[in-house]
């Protein structure tokens, strides 16, 4: 055999042998790019869907000296260490204490968690408020705000709150807003940046992926586990709705 028969020989194997691991390959590729195509939408779809959501309610949000009146803030909590607001809750309580003072709400509802004693947020927070001349009958505090549907869901269904004010960051307006507004608390919010914040980044990171998990909170519409006063219109209650 000649040297270049021996040479289109080794052509043709070589050849055969990428045609029949075509199919393998291409497969192989197809999977890759599902993949990729995967990941860049569950990339997309929850900065797509926070987008969205921040257009939509932008129109309802406001800077404290711009707000519109309503009977009730709702200021939701945050960390509290030893008995002291974190810089985030002090900034949400100064404004809604600002709201209260210039007459621009007549109550508030500061609501949180409870991990201990000395992680008390509402009633580190009602403390704060009473201390800068808030009038205690003013502030019922929640200790069923776990998160912010729990807050949401609570103050409409235990606390038969209509029309409120929702006092939070701008980060988190948004998620807020849907989430009492789909649970039927027709709400307006107000800005509580008072300050840059050191972990803004990674605030607008979390609220990108819990804006998607509040769209199915509000779908599922599942009561918080703490839902102990729904059905019972207390007298603080009442008076809400009678200013609505």
């Amino acid at each position: 055999m000649s040297e270049d028969a021996e040479k289109v020989g080794v052509f043709v194997r070589a050849f055969w042998c990428w045609a029949y691991n075509l199919p393998t390959m291409f497969a192989r590729r197809k999977g890759c790019l599902g993949l990729i195509i995967a990941i860049l939408l569950l990339i997309a779809v929850p900065l797509l869907w926070r987008e969205a959501i921040k257009s939509h309610y932008r129109t309802a949000i406001y800077s404290r000296a711009e707000s519109p009146t309503r009977p009730v803030a709702i200021v939701f909590g945050a960390a509290v260490y030893n008995g002291r607001l974190s810089t985030v809750l002090r900034d949400r309580v100064d404004t809604a204490i600002d709201l209260y003072l210039d007459g621009q709400i007549e109550r508030m509802i500061m609501s949180g968690g409870q991990v201990a004693v000395h992680r008390d947020e509402p009633a580190a927070m009602k403390a704060y408020a009473v201390a800068r001349g808030v009038d205690p009958a003013a502030i019922i505090t929640d200790h069923g705000g776990q998160r912010t549907y729990d807050t949401c869901y609570r103050a409409r269904y235990a606390f038969d709150v209509r029309n409120a004010i929702l006092v939070t960051q701008a980060f988190h307006l948004p998620r807020a807003l849907l989430t009492c507004d789909g649970l039927g608390v027709s709400a307006i919010g107000v800005i509580a940046d008072q300050q840059p914040y050191r972990s803004a980044r990674w605030y607008e990171m979390r609220e990108t992926v819990a804006t998607v998990v509040a769209a199915w909170d509000v779908f599922r519409r599942q009561p918080p586990a703490l839902i102990e006063t729904a059905g019972q219109r207390s007298d603080w209650a009442m008076q809400l709705a009678d200013d609505d």
